[in-house]
């Protein structure tokens, strides 16, 4: 991928967060916002810290279980990486903190980077899943708009889809191959060979752990990352005071901001998410009757307790092993260009 390209990339995600910036402060009162964070009850937001990092630890947890079969690899040195890559990502464009992540644990172990980065996309094919599950069982409970519950059913319907391919995949894996092959039959030997190696690898990592005890541990872990996500969603709550005001501020309330705010990951916007991150979380409090001024209030407060405390740790980390952020950045640069020139057909 040239370079030309990614710097588009990072043009369009800067004029997207531009935008969103724009529709969010539209019709926004200042002073009213101000009022906002005076009134805030800022205490609240220390066990959201302690929740944040909580939620990390599990992170590490699950990522050690996922690079079980390739190695084993302490959960400190995971837990590090996890921080000090999630930190990257708040300021550096195009995701480059998951290489940096794939880079640290390649370093201290004798894993390589590629090996790593397989089971971080793992990791996201994790989230994803569990993501669609609470998108369609919010839109299912909640009273969105009729369209928006329609999407809610597809959503429901392709997880059950998806899962049961996945057990088929598991227990039949040689005959899911065979059909591959058979539907790539008319494309090139070297392009088949390749996009096998690829399906190859992809299959070894959703089956690769082996016992049901395995299995277990990484569903319960992926459900108690997210409730932590929700649970510091539901604190920013107390702390503005909206469960008090606003009658229409429910349990479910922090699953809506936590699927919709969700959905700025997937927008290509700037790094750590500015603007589609508070246009979303506003859009997603308008719907219970919250002002769009406390709302923004409370959006900007949210991200910074979500992103500020990591930032901070990250570059302790980053301190601490005697490396500066540029020089990982360039190391997360040559790790991408190698996995990137690995996943190449060679035509």
């Amino acid at each position: 991928m040239g370079k030309g390209f990614k710097d588009w990339k990072v043009i369009v995600g800067l004029c997207i967060a531009i935008v969103c910036l724009f529709f969010a402060f539209k019709d926004v009162d200042l002073l009213q916002m101000w009022s906002a964070f005076k009134d805030a009850r800022y205490l609240y937001f220390i066990p959201a810290v302690a929740i944040l990092f909580f939620s990390h630890m599990l992170r590490a947890w699950r990522w050690q279980l996922l690079l079980a079969p390739i190695a084993s690899i302490r959960w400190k040195t995971l837990f590090s990486s996890l921080l000090i890559g999630y930190m990257a990502n708040t300021f550096l464009p195009a995701h480059l903190g998951e290489f940096i992540r794939a880079y640290l644990v390649g370093k201290k172990s004798s894993v390589s980077g590629s090996a790593v980065f397989a089971t971080i996309v793992i990791e996201r094919i994790l989230d994803v899943f569990t993501l669609l599950i609470l998108m369609a069982f919010t839109i299912i409970i909640f009273p969105f708009p009729d369209w928006v519950r329609k999407s809610g059913y597809i959503s429901f319907a392709f997880i059950g889809l998806l899962f049961i391919g996945l057990v088929l995949v598991k227990k039949h894996r040689d005959r899911a191959l065979a059909i591959v092959n058979r539907v790539l039959k008319p494309l090139p030997a070297n392009i088949r060979h390749k996009i096998n190696e690829l399906l190859l690898s992809f299959l070894e990592g959703v089956v690769s752990l082996k016992t049901k005890r395995h299995y277990i541990f990484v569903t319960l872990l992926s459900v108690l990352i997210w409730a932590c996500y929700a649970y510091i969603f539901q604190l920013g709550l107390y702390a503005f005071n909206f469960v008090e005001k606003y009658s229409t501020i429910t349990w479910i309330t922090p699953l809506v901001l936590l699927v919709i705010t969700t959905i700025a990951v997937l927008v290509p916007s700037s790094p750590g998410y500015v603007g589609t991150y508070h246009w979303l979380c506003q859009i997603s409090l308008g719907l219970f009757g919250v002002p769009e001024s406390d709302a923004l209030s409370f959006a900007f407060t949210v991200h910074g307790v979500n992103f500020i405390p990591i930032l901070i740790a990250g570059l302790v980390l980053v301190s601490l092993m005697g490396m500066s952020v540029k020089s990982m950045q360039s190391e997360a640069q040559k790790e991408a260009a190698e996995i990137e020139e690995e996943l190449k057909p060679e035509i």
